[in-house]
């Protein structure tokens, strides 16, 4: 077997897992709201934290930051 059909199967078997994973999380209630929990609270703190490290970067480069 060749790196590059050993990485093709490697890719297909990952992508079949998560597919199979996806399906199970969302067809069980449970799952499904601790998976929307996960993102909103995921959202909830990353999300300001990349706002805020943007708009710092902004007003650094804005020249505003040296008065």
């Amino acid at each position: 077997m060749t790196t590059e059909s050993a990485r093709t199967v490697s890719n297909a078997i990952l992508v079949t897992a998560g597919v199979a994973a996806a399906y199970v999380v969302l067809t069980t209630p449970p799952l499904r709201r601790a998976a929307m929990f996960g993102i909103r609270v995921w959202l909830g703190a990353s999300l300001p934290a990349f706002l805020l490290s943007q708009v710092g970067r902004a007003w650094a480069e804005s020249g505003r930051a040296r008065r």
